[in-house]
Protein backbone atom coordinates (compact mmCIF):
# COMPACT_ATOMS: atom_id res chain seq x y z
CA UNK A 1 0.00 0.00 0.00
CA UNK A 2 1.25 3.47 -0.97
CA UNK A 3 1.62 6.53 1.91
CA UNK A 4 -1.42 7.55 2.73
CA UNK A 5 -3.33 4.98 0.64
CA UNK A 6 -6.71 3.69 1.52
CA UNK A 7 -6.99 0.66 3.13
CA UNK A 8 -9.72 -0.35 0.81
CA UNK A 9 -8.79 0.71 -2.45
CA UNK A 10 -4.95 2.07 -2.04
CA UNK A 11 -6.13 5.51 -3.41
CA UNK A 12 -4.23 8.53 -2.42
CA UNK A 13 -5.18 11.75 -0.93
CA UNK A 14 -5.38 13.78 -3.76
CA UNK A 15 -6.66 11.09 -6.14
CA UNK A 16 -9.61 10.32 -3.26
CA UNK A 17 -10.23 14.45 -3.52
CA UNK A 18 -10.42 14.19 -7.30
CA UNK A 19 -13.06 11.47 -6.83
CA UNK A 20 -15.00 13.62 -4.10
CA UNK A 21 -14.95 16.54 -6.38
CA UNK A 22 -16.11 14.47 -9.59
CA UNK A 23 -18.87 12.37 -7.38
CA UNK A 24 -20.21 15.33 -5.15
CA UNK A 25 -19.88 18.24 -7.11
CA UNK A 26 -19.67 17.48 -10.73
CA UNK A 27 -21.25 14.10 -9.92
CA UNK A 28 -20.43 12.62 -13.33
CA UNK A 29 -20.39 8.93 -12.47
CA UNK A 30 -23.10 7.99 -14.25
CA UNK A 31 -23.54 6.95 -17.72
CA UNK A 32 -23.70 10.24 -20.50
CA UNK A 33 -23.32 9.28 -24.38
CA UNK A 34 -22.79 13.36 -24.97
CA UNK A 35 -19.42 13.68 -22.52
CA UNK A 36 -15.97 13.94 -23.69
CA UNK A 37 -13.45 13.30 -21.27
CA UNK A 38 -9.58 13.16 -21.49
CA UNK A 39 -7.77 11.88 -18.66
CA UNK A 40 -3.40 12.60 -18.63
CA UNK A 41 -1.30 10.17 -16.56
CA UNK A 42 -4.38 8.59 -15.13
CA UNK A 43 -4.61 7.09 -11.89
CA UNK A 44 -5.59 3.76 -12.21
CA UNK A 45 -8.15 3.40 -9.24
CA UNK A 46 -9.92 7.27 -10.66
CA UNK A 47 -9.78 5.27 -14.05
CA UNK A 48 -11.25 2.09 -13.24
CA UNK A 49 -14.35 4.30 -11.78
CA UNK A 50 -14.56 6.50 -15.02
CA UNK A 51 -14.68 3.13 -16.98
CA UNK A 52 -17.77 1.69 -15.43
CA UNK A 53 -19.52 4.30 -17.47
CA UNK A 54 -20.59 4.65 -21.21
CA UNK A 55 -19.56 8.55 -21.94
CA UNK A 56 -19.04 10.10 -25.72
CA UNK A 57 -15.27 9.58 -25.24
CA UNK A 58 -13.31 8.33 -21.94
CA UNK A 59 -9.44 8.88 -23.52
CA UNK A 60 -6.59 8.25 -21.34
CA UNK A 61 -2.89 9.39 -22.31
CA UNK A 62 0.16 9.60 -20.98
CA UNK A 63 3.88 9.75 -22.55
CA UNK A 64 4.64 6.52 -22.21
CA UNK A 65 8.64 5.65 -20.95
CA UNK A 66 10.50 2.89 -21.53
CA UNK A 67 10.83 0.24 -18.78
CA UNK A 68 7.05 0.86 -17.63
CA UNK A 69 3.83 -0.73 -18.24
CA UNK A 70 0.54 1.16 -18.59
CA UNK A 71 -3.02 0.23 -18.68
CA UNK A 72 -3.91 -0.73 -21.87
CA UNK A 73 -7.32 1.64 -22.50
CA UNK A 74 -4.06 4.39 -21.81
CA UNK A 75 -2.58 5.95 -24.97
CA UNK A 76 1.00 7.18 -26.31
CA UNK A 77 0.41 11.47 -26.45
CA UNK A 78 3.09 14.00 -25.27
CA UNK A 79 1.24 16.66 -23.46
CA UNK A 80 2.80 19.29 -25.98
CA UNK A 81 0.88 18.03 -29.04
CA UNK A 82 -2.08 16.84 -28.06
CA UNK A 83 -3.73 14.96 -31.11
CA UNK A 84 -7.12 16.23 -30.71
CA UNK A 85 -8.87 18.88 -32.24
CA UNK A 86 -10.13 21.98 -30.60
CA UNK A 87 -12.90 22.62 -28.94
CA UNK A 88 -13.30 18.79 -28.25
CA UNK A 89 -13.25 17.27 -24.46
CA UNK A 90 -16.32 18.16 -21.68
CA UNK A 91 -13.52 17.80 -18.79
CA UNK A 92 -9.67 17.75 -18.59
CA UNK A 93 -8.03 15.89 -15.66
CA UNK A 94 -4.69 16.26 -15.15
CA UNK A 95 -3.08 15.47 -11.65
CA UNK A 96 -0.18 16.86 -10.49
CA UNK A 97 1.62 16.71 -14.12
CA UNK A 98 2.18 20.12 -14.88
CA UNK A 99 5.05 20.14 -11.99
CA UNK A 100 7.18 17.46 -14.02
CA UNK A 101 6.74 19.16 -17.82
CA UNK A 102 9.39 21.68 -18.53
CA UNK A 103 7.99 23.95 -21.16
CA UNK A 104 4.81 24.11 -18.41
CA UNK A 105 2.74 27.01 -20.57
CA UNK A 106 3.47 25.34 -23.53
CA UNK A 107 1.51 22.58 -22.21
CA UNK A 108 -1.56 24.83 -20.80
CA UNK A 109 -2.08 26.39 -24.30
CA UNK A 110 -3.27 22.90 -25.99
CA UNK A 111 -5.29 21.55 -22.80
CA UNK A 112 -6.60 25.15 -23.35
CA UNK A 113 -6.81 25.00 -26.88
CA UNK A 114 -8.84 21.34 -26.72
CA UNK A 115 -11.37 21.67 -23.57
CA UNK A 116 -15.02 23.11 -24.85
CA UNK A 117 -16.40 26.45 -23.90
CA UNK A 118 -18.10 25.90 -21.00
CA UNK A 119 -15.83 22.54 -20.11
CA UNK A 120 -14.21 21.94 -17.10
CA UNK A 121 -10.41 21.36 -16.37
CA UNK A 122 -9.02 20.17 -13.21
CA UNK A 123 -5.22 21.08 -13.15
CA UNK A 124 -4.16 20.36 -10.18
CA UNK A 125 -0.91 20.48 -9.22
CA UNK A 126 1.57 20.85 -5.39
CA UNK A 127 1.61 24.56 -4.78
CA UNK A 128 3.75 26.27 -2.17
CA UNK A 129 1.95 28.00 0.68
CA UNK A 130 4.77 30.59 1.55
CA UNK A 131 6.13 31.07 -2.54
CA UNK A 132 4.57 33.59 -4.13
CA UNK A 133 6.78 32.91 -7.56
CA UNK A 134 7.12 29.61 -8.50
CA UNK A 135 10.89 28.80 -8.84
CA UNK A 136 12.30 27.35 -11.76
CA UNK A 137 15.83 27.37 -11.68
CA UNK A 138 17.57 26.49 -15.43
CA UNK A 139 20.64 25.37 -14.19
CA UNK A 140 18.94 22.97 -12.00
CA UNK A 141 19.08 19.61 -14.42
CA UNK A 142 20.28 16.86 -12.69
CA UNK A 143 18.34 14.12 -10.72
CA UNK A 144 20.17 15.23 -7.55
CA UNK A 145 19.87 18.88 -8.07
CA UNK A 146 16.16 18.46 -8.93
CA UNK A 147 15.58 16.67 -5.27
CA UNK A 148 17.81 19.20 -3.69
CA UNK A 149 16.11 22.49 -5.29
CA UNK A 150 12.39 20.69 -5.83
CA UNK A 151 11.97 17.93 -3.49
CA UNK A 152 11.35 15.22 -6.30
CA UNK A 153 13.77 14.21 -8.72
CA UNK A 154 11.64 14.19 -11.42
CA UNK A 155 9.93 18.14 -10.57
CA UNK A 156 11.14 20.73 -12.87
CA UNK A 157 9.90 24.19 -10.76
CA UNK A 158 7.59 24.68 -7.12
CA UNK A 159 4.52 26.12 -8.14
CA UNK A 160 3.91 29.39 -6.05
CA UNK A 161 0.69 31.76 -5.97
CA UNK A 162 0.95 32.87 -9.19
CA UNK A 163 -0.07 29.62 -10.42
CA UNK A 164 -3.35 30.98 -11.10
CA UNK A 165 -1.85 33.68 -13.20
CA UNK A 166 -0.08 30.93 -15.21
CA UNK A 167 -3.07 29.34 -16.10
CA UNK A 168 -4.90 32.83 -16.55
CA UNK A 169 -2.41 33.55 -19.12
CA UNK A 170 -3.21 31.00 -21.82
CA UNK A 171 -6.71 31.96 -21.63
CA UNK A 172 -8.04 29.79 -18.76
CA UNK A 173 -10.66 31.50 -16.66
CA UNK A 174 -9.72 29.52 -12.69
CA UNK A 175 -11.93 29.14 -9.66
CA UNK A 176 -9.40 28.52 -6.73
CA UNK A 177 -11.59 26.65 -4.24
CA UNK A 178 -11.02 23.90 -1.33
CA UNK A 179 -13.82 21.53 -0.61
CA UNK A 180 -11.35 19.69 1.65
CA UNK A 181 -13.30 20.21 4.88
CA UNK A 182 -16.75 19.19 3.24
CA UNK A 183 -15.18 16.05 2.25
CA UNK A 184 -13.18 15.16 5.30
CA UNK A 185 -15.01 11.88 4.96
CA UNK A 186 -12.32 11.13 2.20
CA UNK A 187 -9.61 11.44 4.24
CA UNK A 188 -8.23 14.36 2.37
CA UNK A 189 -5.39 17.39 2.95
CA UNK A 190 -7.28 19.66 4.25
CA UNK A 191 -4.62 22.62 3.06
CA UNK A 192 -5.50 21.40 -0.92
CA UNK A 193 -6.91 23.68 -2.64
CA UNK A 194 -8.41 22.92 -6.53
CA UNK A 195 -8.08 24.71 -9.34
CA UNK A 196 -11.20 24.74 -11.36
CA UNK A 197 -10.38 26.01 -15.34
CA UNK A 198 -13.22 27.33 -17.99
CA UNK A 199 -12.75 29.23 -20.89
Amino acid sequence: MRNGGCVSCDAIDRERLLYAYFSEELKIFKDNPEYSILHLAPEWRLSEEFLKYKYKNYICTDKFTPGYSYPKHTIDMDIMNIDFPENNFDLLICNHVLEHIPNDIGAMKELCRVLKPNGTAVLQVPISAILQTTYENPEVTTDLQRQEHYGQYDHVRIYGQDYVDRLQSVGFKVNRINISDKYKKYGVILEEDMFICTK
